[in-house]
């Protein structure tokens, strides 16, 4: 597969995303011309560049699927729900063609599925068409020469010059005539260079934008377009069918001419990004270490050269993050389509609303994401929501509410999941967690505690299985791949009222600005956006002996652990300890440490399988000095000291 013909693959799969949206936006809002123009637009960009890089039986496809819109753009029908079901299913159709590559060249055989949708789209089209023909009067005809001349190495590039004629002659009725001209003698004639050119005179009741949309893909040739201005001749009238479909041309061509002139990105693939992640890691890791070179030498050349490097390679570690930073519109964007089948599938009505879109993510925390956001929402509609009956008795109305937001807490992204159903049944969760041995019958345990035993492996209280959830491996897999992403998972429910999950997730995977600090001599790493400020321990607290007290700090009372009891460490006899107050999503907790050496660039690295499960670590990073210290999860600190305070109490 040629590198055109892969970026014509991942465009259009842009496209068909695009257009997913555009659909069940259309759906809700049938009137609205501008999304049934942009829905005009994506088809007919598919089409012509489809049948540019060998894709002709999709071309072929979208021909009927884009007569269906332009019955539409003409007045002769209007959106219903049977044409949203049926271009959804075309559109799941267009992709599966997408994925099989160019057809052979021998032509693709034949195809069922493509051939009942066509008949479906046939029939559509047949019905918005009845009727209406014959009332509509034709449409006063234009007259235009076209001169065409390809670059010579323009079919090298994939440019099918007999493709574009036909397209052109689709516009009306075209005389075409060939010129060859700069043909030369046969002994010099390179015959993969176009030295061809064409002579068009067209009738069509096109504007010059439609036949210049033709050409969209040809713009290193020579092209001359003159118009002589009306026709009224019998040849330059056409069917008002015919005139529709030009009328929207015209309009689909603004779209690529203005996506071309404003094209400024170059499409790089992730695993080079990755590359010059780990290649920019090294160099912070370098520079560390050149840091530690430069305070032990005290001299002053050396400084300032290490400030300067400093200062290049923190600009590079933000451009080289941001490039990798995504909006977390791109996955909520699928799951507009994924609610909508699963209420139609589950018989209940359910309206999806996205907020913090804009919010941006590590792209690779982006496309982890898709997968136990399905598991949720699906949880959400299946189990949570009640039917429209249920929710009539309960006072609530028909359409169920699923809302998908997210928003930026410090160096982390928060996403939930709400919906307005039943709740989760704790009764239901204690009798099957007693049931499975997970708890004691006996056993107290908190409201958070009972409700993340639905992340448990097999954990369902489904009473029957269904073809969307009831075998419990959905929230499990929520958990772990959260997990991995360094993230964690909460839950709230109130009866009645419904449920909402938070994603907690870093901003990044990679680079984080973080604190160093030392406790009983082993460094380690706060990140630093948790980080609200460092105090002097006070005199009267360093006798304490008590893991956990309350600290007064301007007018506030902070509780506080300290480090060296957390993690098993022999409390040190220092007189200089500090605390560090850290903030989470409004939680403040102070960490007593021995000594806060400062800022500092950290490196993330993934700790092993065996020490990814330590309560309390998040990962570790290599200093200028090549040891290690370890990364510390100040959530899970803080629910650790909480759940402390709370057995004590």
């Amino acid at each position: 597969m040629t590198p055109a013909t892969q970026s014509f693959i991942q465009e259009a799969t842009e496209i068909l995303e695009g257009l997913d949206v555009t659909l069940l936006e259309l759906e809700a809002h049938p009137t609205d011309t501008a999304r049934i123009d942009a829905v005009f637009r994506a088809l007919h960009t598919l089409k012509g560049s489809g049948a540019m890089f060998g894709f002709t039986a999709l071309s072929k496809f979208l021909h009927h699927f884009e007569n269906a819109f332009d019955r539409i753009r003409s007045g002769e029908g209007v959106v219903s729900a049977e044409l949203i079901q049926l271009s959804l299913a075309s559109r799941d159709h267009m992709e599966r063609m997408i994925a099989r590559g160019p057809d052979p060249e021998a032509g693709s055989p034949p195809d069922a599925e493509t051939d009942a949708l066509v008949d479906k789209i046939r029939q559509l089209v047949d019905k918005m068409h009845a009727g209406d023909a014959a009332a509509a009067p034709a449409p006063a005809g234009r007259r235009f020469i076209i001169d065409f001349k390809p670059a010579p190495d323009s079919m090298r590039h994939g440019l099918r010059p007999d493709l574009l004629l036909a397209e052109l002659a689709e516009l009306g009725t075209a005389e075409i005539t060939c010129l060859g001209d700069d043909v030369p003698a046969l002994e010099d004639l390179d015959p993969a260079a176009c030295r061809l050119a064409w002579h068009v005179e067209l009738h069509a009741t096109a504007g010059r934008d439609a036949i210049e949309d033709v050409f969209i893909f040809a713009s290193d040739g020579d092209l001359e377009i003159t118009e002589l201005g009306a026709d009224t001749g019998a040849e330059a009238e056409s069917a008002p069918a015919k005139a529709a479909e030009v009328a929207a041309k015209t309009e689909a061509a603004q779209a690529p001419e203005q996506a071309m002139a404003k094209s400024a990105s170059v499409r790089v693939q992730s695993h080079r990004l990755d590359e010059l992640m780990d290649q920019l890691g090294e160099l912070v890791i370098a520079q560390a270490r050149l840091n530690r070179i430069s305070t032990d030498v005290q001299d002053s050349t050396l400084s300032g050269v290490a400030e300067e490097i400093e200062r290049l390679v923190t600009g590079l570690r933000d451009a080289t993050l941001s490039i990798r930073m995504l909006p977390i519109e791109l996955v909520f964007g699928k799951f507009r389509r994924v609610v909508r089948d699963l209420s139609g599938e589950l018989g209940k009505q359910v309206r999806l609303d996205t907020r913090g879109g804009e919010t941006e993510v590590d792209k690779n925390v982006i496309d982890s994401l898709t997968e136990p956001l399905v598991h949720i929402i699906r949880n959400a509609i299946d189990h949570g929501i009640e039917s429209p009956q249920e929710r009539a008795a309960r006072g609530k109305p028909e359409h169920a509410l699923v809302r998908m937001q997210a928003r930026q807490s410090g160096g982390e992204v928060l996403i939930s999941v709400t919906d307005d159903g039943a709740g989760l049944d704790a009764e239901a969760i204690r009798a099957r967690a007693i049931e499975r041995g997970l708890i004691a019958a006996e056993q107290e345990i908190s409201e958070d505690q009972l409700y993340n035993l639905i992340f448990e492996p097999g954990f369902s209280t489904a009473k029957s299985l269904s073809s969307v959830s009831g075998r419990g491996v959905g929230m499990d897999a929520v958990r772990r791949v959260i997990e991995d992403l360094r993230g964690v998972v909460e839950v709230k429910s109130r009866p009645g009222f419904g449920t909402q999950v938070t994603l907690r997730l870093p901003l990044t995977l990679a680079i984080i600005d973080g604190l160093l600090v030392k406790v009983a001599g082993v460094p380690f790493v706060l990140p630093l956006s948790s980080v609200e400020e460092c105090v002097d321990l006070p005199a009267d607290e360093k006798a304490r002996e008590s893991g956990r007290a309350l600290l007064h700090i301007r007018d506030q009372l902070v509780p506080y652990v300290y480090l060296d009891t957390v993690f098993g460490f022999d409390r040190q006899p220092e007189d200089d300890r500090r605390i560090v107050v850290s903030s989470i999503d409004g939680k403040r907790m102070g960490l007593v440490v021995d000594e806060v050496v400062g800022q500092h660039q950290t490196v993330i690295k993934p700790l092993s399988i065996y020490h990814r499960g330590i309560e309390g670590l998040s990962g570790s990073t290599i200093l200028g000095d090549g040891s290690v210290a370890m990364i510390l999860d100040v959530n899970a600190l803080i629910k650790r000291a909480q759940a402390a305070h709370r057995v004590a109490a």
